[in-house]
Order: C-alpha cells, then structure tokens, then sequence
C-alpha cells in the first residue's frame, strides 16, 4: 500500500545558533569567541573582523579597545557587535520554548558555545555553562521538544584562535574532543541527536574571511596558499567529526551523530555540453565533505585535485582509520537557495551576499529574495533526491527559510504571508521526495524560527522567525516577543504532519 504524507515522529522544528541568538557573551563565565570579533554589515557593506593578537591590527580598523573583565582578544569600542547580546536567548529561554511549545516544535535545533563551556577551548570545564545548556534541555524536554544539538557551529574560542592559530593546529582536535566528550556525557540522557561542526564546507570559500574565521579561527588571507591551508584545516575538522562520532556511539549506543552541510545545487545554464560538465565539476565542491563524513574516505576527484595542485595535507598514519570507522549516521544539511553554472564567464564574487559563484548567473526561471537568493522550492526536492540516491543515508533538513524585512503593524500585528507562501512552496516539494522518491527524510527545522541575527550581514531586519523579536540593527529595542501570521500557520503545519499547508 502506498504511504503517502510524512512518516509519522517526523521531527518539525526550529533551528537556531549560540553566536546569532545566546547573547550574554561575557556572562556565566564564557569568555570571547571568534564571533564575537565580527561587527554589524549590511548587503552593500559586508562585516569586518576586528580582531588583532598584537600590535598591529589584522582586522580592517585601527581603533581597538580591550574587552570588558580582561578577556581574550581586542575589540574596536566604536563598532557594533551583534553576537554579544544577540537576542538573548540566554535570558528568555524559559519565554522562547514556551512559544515553541505553543507551535507544536517536536524538536529544536540549537548549538552549544564552546567557550560557555570550556572558556578558552582547553581542558577547564565552567560548570555553569553546563548547567546553562542542562535547564534549556530540561525545559525541551518538560514540553516534549527534541534538543537537536550542534556541538559547533562558527565560533571558536578567541584563545585557541590566538595561541594555535585554531583549526590550522593538529592540537586543536585534542581540545576538541575534550569539549566534544564533556558534553556527550553530560547530557547522554537528555540529548539524542547531534551535528558535529555546522556548514563545515562554507569555509571552502577562502576569500571571504568571515566563514574561515568563525569555522576555524583561521585567517586564510594570511597564508602565501590559501586553498593549501584551507584544506589543512578541513582534514583535522573532519577527523575530529569522525572520532566524535566514534566517542559519542561508545557513550551512548542510541545517539543519532550526523553531519552538517550547506547544500547549494549547481544546475547547468543550459545544454551546452561545457555547461554541464561545468555544473559537474561544481557539485564535486558541494560533495567534497559529506563524501569523508558519510563515506569515511576521500573522493578520487579530491585526491587529484591535491595531486594537480601540488598540495601537501599532512595526515597522520591512523587517519585513514579514524574516518572510515567515524561515518555519520544522517547527513543534516541547510537549503537555501541553487545555483547555475555558465562556462564562459568568470567575475570577482568576493564580497557577494547572494550565494553567487564567479560561474554563475541568475536563473532566469526563478526568483529572488530581498538580499537576492535564488527562491527554487523544486530545488529542494532536487537536493533531498540528490543527497539520498548518494549516500543512502536519513536525511535532515535542518535549516530552511526567507529573510525578509518585517514590519509591525499599528495593532502589533506582522503579516509574513511571503514566508509562509515560501515555506508552503518548499514543503510541498519535501513531501514529493518523500511520497515520490523515496527519500529516508527525518525532520525539518525552520532556520531562524524566531528572530535572530543574519550570519552574512549581521543585521537584525533582516528576520526569518515565526516570532517577532523587538531589535534593531544598531541594538536598540526592547527584545519584546510577539507572534508573526507564519506562527499560527505553522502551528497548523506541525498538528496536520505537513498534509494542511
């Protein structure tokens, strides 16, 4: 008989991030991360790293201040630092699940701050960012709410930035593991699903230094090769996915340890035999990660490209072991917009905000968002069947949404009927693979289910949630909580399993 419909325990959700949403950075004894060193942008003024270990400012300004309490780092006074109070999950948290109750949320993804946890990366455990993360966990579960937990997701401790380059350092998987082990154990009863380290593959582009920084506390642009140190770093993230996913099983048998990746499918611009093996060539860019996560070992096409390239990765003799035997369980991935690759033309994206290549062009077929994503629902299906036929893995679509400019009405209401149109339309074509094709799909959790900061831009207007958060782009605002027109409509998704859109 034919099933039609989501599977019923599928996991509808909403998806969230420490450094975008936590706030309270210098508080219950976290000290700085990378992201903490990142100021406000816009879609025509990309954000500045305004970090500096010495003397002379590696960031692109010169006024710097030490940061409050003598914590790591340096900062300029005269910049806007969205992550240090985000919105303040860290104090409403109690208000915020309460509404995700209220929606239905059979799960919820958030990260854990690293530096919550272990201050400056190392071996020192700051029991009260345990216990932070243990009353958000208990109130989850007192509604019934799945935690769906990123152990990293783009800030690494200042101080392992500083004193071992971050990620660029072999030692750095040992400290890690540490954080990444504390956790598994501490929560082993409470959380059942994890991501190792969040959109590892962003940090591929090593010209936009904002991703390389908050995934590694590694400025690529101070390296003769880029790409070489890229790859360096890549090799001991993924080997320490690989031993958390090893460590976590051991710990616990029931965890479900998957990775995370952004899924940007490249379509070819047209039937030009050039255009397609161009596209080809670029979807091997969008597998290069989960191929090492979900396969244990590295693509032929990776290996040649270093060979051809003259690159030099160092690796350790049992590597080859440690990722064969640390292959995730489900691949979880974020799904935004798609791409198009067009074989004769190359232009300088460096400062792009639109998810743009130096191949591609807009898709004359579809749409775009305000900050000019590609709007391609059908692109969704296209990424699920993609992902499943490869890998034959669950599936986990963990971040999904628009950002858009929403405005108050005079009666406190916000009609986000754009959202829920675009929600409406991916959904739909979720349900397609699965009903269709036949793809193992776990779980949807909404990108920025209530309104946080935009990673890219770090504006606050522009908004994703279903939950209105009173904050502007310079800080100011009451942080007041107030329900958008897409909150009821996906409350009523969430009830009806996906069948009343």
């Amino acid at each position: 008989m034919h099933k039609k419909g989501f599977p019923k325990g599928f996991l509808w959700g909403g998806a969230t991030a420490a450094n975008q949403y936590e706030g309270a950075y210098l508080s219950g004894g976290r000290e700085a991360a990378t992201s903490d060193a990142v100021t406000a942008g816009s879609f025509d003024h990309p954000r500045m790293i305004t970090y500096k270990t010495d003397d002379n400012a590696v960031g692109q300004t010169e006024r710097m201040g030490k940061l409050p309490d003598g914590a790591a780092g340096l900062i300029d006074p005269e910049s806007y630092y969205p992550s240090h109070a985000a919105t303040d999950f860290y104090h409403h948290y109690q208000e915020d699940i309460r509404l995700f109750a209220e929606m239905g949320f059979k799960s919820f993804r958030l990260s854990v701050s690293w530096s919550r946890i272990c201050p400056k990366g190392t071996k020192e455990i700051n029991e009260e960012g345990l216990e932070f993360y243990n009353s958000v966990f208990d109130e989850l579960l007192k509604y019934g709410i799945e935690p769906v937990v990123t152990i990293n997701h783009f800030d690494m401790p200042m101080y392992l930035a500083d004193e071992y380059d971050g990620w660029s350092s072999r030692d750095t998987i040992d400290n890690f593991m540490f954080f990444a082990e504390t956790i598994l154990r501490r929560y082993k009863d409470k959380v059942k699903y994890w991501m190792t380290f969040n959109e590892i593959n962003n940090q591929r582009n090593v010209s936009a230094d904002i991703f390389g920084w908050t995934c590694s506390g590694v400025r690529f642009s101070e390296y003769k090769n880029k790409e070489e140190a890229m790859y360096q770093v890549v090799h001991h993230q993924l080997v320490a996915s690989a031993l958390v996913v090893q460590k976590g099983h051991e710990i616990n048998p029931n965890f479900k340890i998957g990775c995370m990746c952004s899924f940007v499918p490249v379509y070819p611009y047209s039937c030009k035999p050039e255009d397609v093996m161009l596209a080809t060539e670029c979807m091997h860019e969008r597998f290069f990660f989960a191929d090492v996560h979900a396969r244990g070992h590295y693509s032929g096409y990776a290996l040649k490209e270093w060979e051809r390239k003259g690159y030099n990765i160092k690796m350790e003799p049992e590597d080859i072991s440690v990722l064969q035997k640390g292959k995730v369980d489900f691949i979880g991935f974020s799904y935004y917009m798609s791409n198009v690759a067009k074989s004769d033309i190359h232009k300088d994206v460096s400062n792009a905000m639109d998810g743009s290549a130096e191949y591609s062009e807009p898709n004359p077929y579809i749409k775009s968002s305000g900050w000019g994503w590609q709007i391609d629902p059908i692109g969704i299906r296209y990424a699920l069947v993609t992902l499943y036929e490869r890998y034959e893995l669950p599936l986990f679509i963990v971040e999904n949404g628009l950002g858009a400019i929403d405005v108050i009405e005079e009666d406190g209401s916000c009609k986000d009927d754009y959202r829920i149109e675009y929600l409406k339309a991916h959904i739909q074509e979720m349900k397609k693979a699965v009903e269709l094709d036949g793809v193992d799909l776990m779980g949807y959790t909404a990108w920025g289910c209530i309104d946080l900061v935009s990673f890219t831009t770090g504006e606050m207007k522009k908004r994703y949630g279903f939950i209105y958060v009173d904050k502007n782009n310079d800080g100011s605002g009451t942080l007041k909580r107030s329900k958008k027109k897409s909150f009821d409509w996906y409350r009523n998704v969430i009830k009806s399993n996906g069948e009343q859109l």
